[in-house]
C-alpha cells in the first residue's frame, strides 16, 4: 500500500458573498485526511456543502484559505488550467448529473476526460469502459444509453487515469434504488482493483449503509450557520 495519503486537508475555509459586500462562511474544516485505498461516506443533508467541498478537492473550486493535497501534491495555490490539469491526472470525479457530452460516444466522452491530462489514449479509454461493462457500447451516444449505463460512461471516465482518488457526488441521486446499488458496487469495487481511495457524499441511506466507514459533515464542518450548498 502506498504510504503516501490520498488525501490531506488542512484549515480549509470557504465563504461566499452576500448581500452589502458580506460575505457568507460555508466551510471551516480543520483536517481531513484519507489513506491510500481508503474508502469513505460523506453524509451530510442538502445545504451542508458537500458539493462545495468535492468541488474544492478537485481544484473546480478554490478556498479562501487553506491547504488541501491530493496524493501528496497541494493543489490550492494553482492556476486554473494547473488545477485542470492536476484533476485531469490524479482525481476521478463522478457528478450526479453524469455531464456527459451528448454529442460525443461514450467512448469519445472517455477518452476527452484523458486528453486533459496524459493524452487522449483510446486503449485505456476502451479499457475503462470494458471494466464497467460497457465495451459493447463504446460507439453508443449517450441517449442511446439508459440512465444506468450513462452513470457507468461517467464511472468509467472517472476511472480512466487510474487516479489516486475518486470522488463522487450523489452518484445515486438519478437512478433507482436497484441501480444504484449497482454503482456503489462498481465503485466500490473498481477503487478496490485500482487501489484509489474513494470519497462518496450523499444523504441517502441506501449509500451509506454500505460503506463501513461514515464521516458525518456536520461534525467536520465547524461553520456555525450554513447557508444552501451551492
Amino acid at each position: 500500500m502506498d504510504p503516501t495519503p490520498a488525501l490531506t486537508i488542512r484549515d480549509l475555509v470557504k465563504t461566499y458573498p452576500a448581500p452589502a459586500g458580506a460575505r457568507i462562511e460555508v466551510l471551516r474544516i480543520p483536517s481531513l485526511d484519507l489513506r491510500a485505498g481508503q474508502q469513505v461516506a460523506l453524509r451530510g443533508e442538502s445545504g451542508l456543502g458537500k458539493t462545495t467541498l468535492l468541488h474544492i478537492i478537485a481544484g473546480i473550486l478554490e478556498p479562501d484559505s487553506g491547504q488541501v493535497a491530493v496524493g501528496g501534491a497541494t493543489v490550492t495555490g494553482l492556476s486554473e488550467a494547473q488545477r485542470d490539469r492536476f484533476r485531469a491526472e490524479r482525481l476521478g470525479y463522478i457528478f450526479q448529473t453524469f455531464n456527459l457530452l451528448q454529442g460525443l460516444s461514450a467512448l469519445e466522452n472517455v477518452a476527452l476526460g484523458l486528453a486533459f491530462g496524459k493524452g487522449a489514449d483510446p486503449g485505456a479509454a476502451m479499457a475503462a469502459l470494458d471494466r464497467v461493462g460497457l465495451g459493447h457500447r463504446a460507439q453508443y451516444l449517450p441517449r442511446q444509453l439508459s440512465t444506468g449505463q450513462q452513470q457507468r460512461v461517467a464511472v468509467a471516465r472517472a476511472l480512466a487515469n487510474r487516479p489516486c482518488l475518486i470522488l463522487a457526488d450523489e452518484p445515486t441521486g438519478n437512478l433507482d434504488a436497484a441501480r444504484g446499488r449497482k454503482i456503489v458496487a462498481l465503485l466500490r469495487e473498481s477503487a478496490a482493483a485500482l487501489g484509489s481511495a474513494l470519497l462518496v457524499a450523499s444523504h441517502d441511506p441506501q449509500v451509506l449503509d454500505a460503506f463501513e466507514q461514515v464521516l458525518d459533515l456536520a461534525g467536520l464542518n465547524q461553520v456555525q450557520a450554513r447557508e444552501e450548498d451551492l
